[in-house]
């Protein structure tokens, strides 16, 4: 159902406190997150051995967890080491720890075999962590399978109509074709749009006197990430920047849940040298309102689909990449089925 052998956001970082406990679901397994007192984050099960209580109803002692329900206290690595009135504690008390990364904000968790946790495959997210861009984090948890969300993100076309108002403005962006490249793990799809008026969202940021030539340029990668350059220039110019130059770096990715739920952490970064947090807070504010327009139609969307899940959807040449991606995704599990079995 999902791919396992893979790093997953479980969190920004400053969602995991100092001193407690923070608990989420990733493909349908509760996690217990934590920081040692050498400010290591820690994932574990969030499950205790004994009546299978979640640890996270319990509390953080020094690098330890203690089970709210019967005192069960375990380590860092998911050993109990404690258990209130008993002399011995039986070697079988323990919870699965899981492998953990940090990188650029972004709190990683491999769900698979710890052994194969290669931090090689962890996505350049270097925006969300960067001097020179300025960026808000954001999150946001939709009641949908995570594959039609990267459905969504794949089709671009989409930004013509579902966000008229907002990221698109122009028909034109579903008129251009996308040209769709492999890349290790995933794809490269490249979307350019000539000679169009700057889009609402565009124009919450500056004032523009001249349309623009727009560009979506952005790799979608295993599990479900995409780090995407996008931006507009004055019709014709090659400036790469200047009063009338927009430049973005966004970070995006979907972290399953369950099969019928999904996180979905997001940001859009602005070069410092064309404005301050001020700016960002204007594109964050643009993204909340889009993407609560992509929220509603892909809920609205799982609905009619739950009422016949067996209709069958007509494929067109817009949906080219995330046809693509789907076939990435099943070689995976395939891959991962045939390791499985030997």
């Amino acid at each position: 159902m999902f791919i396992r052998n893979c790093w997953y956001v479980v969190a920004w970082d400053h969602e995991i406190p100092a001193d407690g406990l923070f608990a989420r679901t990733v493909i349908g397994e509760p996690l217990v997150l934590f920081r040692t007192a050498a400010g290591e984050v820690v994932a574990l099960e969030d499950r205790c051995c004994h009546r299978l209580a979640p640890l996270s109803k319990g509390r953080k002692e020094g690098d330890c967890v203690r089970c709210g329900y019967h005192g069960l206290m375990f380590d860092a690595g998911g050993i109990c080491v404690e258990v209130p009135g008993l002399d011995k504690v039986p070697p079988k008390a323990k919870v699965r720890r899981y492998p953990v990364a940090v990188k650029n904000r972004w709190v990683f968790v491999w769900m698979g075999d710890p052994a194969l946790a290669d931090t090689a495959q962890l996505p350049d997210n270097f925006s969300c962590d960067h001097p020179d861009w300025h960026h808000k984090p954001g999150y946001l948890h939709y009641d949908t399978n995570y594959l039609l969300i990267a459905d969504n993100l794949l089709d671009f076309s989409h930004l013509s109509y579902v966000h008229e108002k907002t990221l698109g403005g122009s028909t034109a962006i579903a008129q251009a074709r996308p040209t769709i490249e492999p890349v290790p793990r995933g794809l490269r799809v490249s979307r350019f749009v000539t000679d169009v008026p700057p889009p609402p969202f565009y124009k919450r940021m500056r004032e523009f006197t001249t349309n623009l030539d727009r560009h979506f340029i952005y790799e979608f990668l295993l599990p479900a990430t995409l780090l995407m350059h996008s931006g507009g220039r004055p019709t014709g110019s090659a400036e790469a920047s200047g009063p009338q130059t927009v430049r973005l770096h966004s970070c995006q990715t979907l972290t399953p849940e369950t099969e019928h739920s999904t996180h979905y952490f997001f940001q859009q970064s602005v070069p410092t040298d064309q404005g301050g947090m001020s700016l960002a807070d204007t594109v964050y504010a643009s993204l909340e309102q889009a993407f609560e327009e992509d929220r509603a139609m892909i809920t609205a969307q799982a609905r009619t689909i739950a009422m016949k899940p067996d209709a069958p959807m007509l494929p067109l040449a817009m949906d080219s990449a995330l046809i693509q991606f789907r076939r990435i995704v099943d070689e995976a599990l395939r891959a991962e089925g045939q390791q499985a079995a030997g």
